[in-house]
């Protein structure tokens, strides 16, 4: 029944990874409307980019596909989450609470880079009763029963929004301060309303969900205009640099990046046209100043299936299934790496450029650093020389330059730096400490500084991050300087 489905040979390779049941589903449904079976595969995990390794009850985990990061980890029950669980965003901590049938609900904690931003109780994947903090632990709202008047917060503790949760009135800010959206709510959309550029100036209004808007950098450059369809992006869309220099034009669906589309690159030259699926690369043609340099298929944006050419035409190279050696060229058509893949991740010699000059050298573990690298500044100059395990500096001796001036020698353990004896230099390679270190700091055993005409001046041991001076060349008051 697969062979009826007019998809792209990654897509039915993508299928046969999903169930029986959940195959004949989608074939049956392309039948009679062709045309969306992009918009129904949406709605499975695989296709929002993550892979689960779970026991359909027990506990389980979901890697984002495309590198590896852990999302969720955490009970199932019948292949859904329930009980409780973790998520993560891009390997940083987000969310710990309880499920049921897939969704938040009953207890949770949401953090944001480290810091608490919500604790209270969850409804079908929504707060519901509950506090929100900003960045130093102060309530700055309260929700019950689904509603409240809230404050958001960004990093820089700036107001993004204010006003009632999901639904109701309220406004959207510019990370300065001023105004960028005022209006009605439905479901935490933007329903009814005025769109404003930084001047104050009305860029767009919106009715029910519909309209056509536009968005600015803070220079009033145009950074998108899009079609607007029931509080989301849907229909023709375009988005352009902080100069105002289009780099897509293409279609959106529910607010992600679907069907037909072009990039560009900073010279309005076309560098990929082609179909899209949930803002990735689907497949197409990618070009080098005008030059076709590869044509076939992608999965997650990394080429997969189909053949890169020279600037002659001839074919550069092929892959197969994301199996092969991949080239990829920056604009000016200089090679910028030669990578070797296995089923769509790096695995095996990996090489990087600058203007003709290897700046990275490595191998690769199923898209992980592993074995031993050398790294090069864009002068030529060592940055590190060492040992990788699972893609962190592992144990072993390794070093570390600034324009071809060693900064750190030392060894490594667990992928930190500082772990075990090692030595520190200054600008001009001049030794200026050696000791032992844990976690970054000088924490045990013994020690020397030394002054940037590389003379003893402290001497002595630590413990547990305690210094103890045995020896001490300093006169009083006098202090030793250590220039970077």
């Amino acid at each position: 029944m697969l062979e009826n489905v007019k998809t792209p040979s990654i897509v039915k390779k993508i299928f046969i990874l999903i169930n029986d049941e959940r195959i004949l589903n989608l074939v049956k449904y392309n039948k009679k409307i062709q045309n969306q079976i992009n918009i129904g595969i949406l709605n499975y995990k695989l296709f929002s980019g993550k892979y689960i390794i779970f026991e359909s009850n027990g506990t389980g985990k979901e890697y984002y596909i495309a590198d590896d990061y852990l999302t969720f980890e955490g009970e199932y029950l019948n292949g859904k989450r329930n009980g409780k669980g973790k998520e993560y965003k891009f390997g940083n901590f987000s969310f710990e609470g309880e499920y049921l049938n897939g969704k938040r609900n009953g207890k949770g904690k949401e953090y944001k880079f480290g810091s608490l931003i919500f604790e209270g109780i969850y409804k079908n994947g929504k707060r519901w009763n509950g506090k929100g903090y900003d960045n130093d632990g102060n309530v700055l709202y309260e929700i019950k029963k689904g509603k409240g008047l809230i404050k958001k917060l960004s990093s820089g503790k700036k107001v993004e929004y204010e006003g009632e949760y999901l639904n109701g009135k309220g406004k959207e800010y510019y990370y300065d301060g001023k105004l960028l959206f005022e209006g009605e709510y439905k479901d935490g959309k933007r329903w009814n309303g005025k769109g404003y550029n930084p001047d104050g100036n009305v860029l767009y209004e919106l009715k029910n969900g519909k309209g056509y808007v536009k968005e600015v950098y803070d220079n009033n450059k145009l950074k998108l205009e899009c079609e607007y369809l029931y509080g989301e992006k849907n229909g023709k869309i375009k988005q352009y640099n902080c100069d105002g220099i289009l780099q897509f034009e293409g279609y959106a669906l529910n607010g992600k990046i679907n069907g037909k589309g072009k990039e560009y690159d900073d010279f309005r030259n076309i560098i990929f046209e082609g179909e899209y699926l949930y803002n990735y690369r689907l497949k197409g043609k990618q070009y080098v100043r005008k030059r076709l340099e590869f044509e076939g298929e992608y999965y997650f944006n990394k080429k997969y299936n189909g053949k890169g050419y020279d600037q002659d035409g001839n074919i550069d190279y092929e892959i197969i299934n994301g199996t092969g050696t991949v080239k990829n060229y920056l604009v000016t058509g200089e090679i910028a790496s030669e990578e070797e893949y296995l089923n769509g991740k790096k695995n095996g010699k990996c090489k990087k450029y600058y203007k003709g000059r290897t700046i990275f050298k490595g191998e690769y573990v199923n898209g992980k650093e592993n074995g031993h690298f050398r790294i090069f500044d864009n002068y030529g100059g060592l940055i590190f020389e060492g040992e990788y395990l699972n893609g962190k500096r592992w144990k072993g001796k390794g070093k570390e330059d600034y324009t071809g001036k060693s900064v750190f020698e030392g060894e490594y353990m667990d992928g930190k730096r500082h772990y075990g004896k090692g030595k520190e230099y200054n600008y001009r390679e001049q030794l200026i400490f050696e000791g032992e270190y844990r976690k970054g700091e000088k924490w045990s055993g013994k020690f020397k500084e030394y002054n940037n005409e590389g003379k003893l001046v402290v001497e002595g041991e630590y413990a547990e991050g305690q210094k103890k001076i045995s020896k001490n060349s300093l006169k009083k008051d006098e202090k030793c300087w250590i220039f970077w």
